[in-house]
């Protein structure tokens, strides 16, 4: 993957831009590449957007797809170890976790009845 450019940088190709240069003179001027000033460019005129995007992948958790399966393993058995989930989420399946992956992702019902994620490692660890 190449370097990281700057917000500086990209501010002045994107001047250059506007004030009716081509990309590829731009990418001359500016040392950057061919495709890399044609892609601000072009995402400049498409959407207005001039800042970079978030870079890597998103986010998540592998447990994230079975948030209603450990949610109805904690609604059919309330005192359901964490163990016990982690081989049922292992037989039934086929997630492989350690329990420091579970804790923070355990679903507990809120007072509306819904459902959602609170992180309970420091309370947890003492049960542990």
């Amino acid at each position: 993957m190449a370097r990281a450019l700057s917000d500086d940088l990209r501010e002045r190709v994107l001047e250059a831009g506007a004030a009716g240069a081509s990309a590829r003179s731009i990418a001359a001027r500016f040392g950057v590449g061919i495709s890399t000033a044609i892609r601000w460019l072009r995402r400049e005129r498409e959407s207005g957007e001039r800042t970079p995007r978030r870079q890597g992948k998103p986010r998540g958790s592998r447990l994230d797809a079975h948030e209603a399966f450990i949610a109805g393993m904690i609604e059919a058995q309330k005192d359901i170890t964490l163990h016990e989930m982690m081989a049922r989420l292992k037989s039934e399946r086929s997630v492989g976790i350690g329990h420091s992956m579970l804790i923070p992702t355990i679903v507990w019902p809120d007072s509306r009845g819904t459902h959602r994620f609170k992180n309970v490692i420091h309370r947890m660890q003492t049960i542990l």
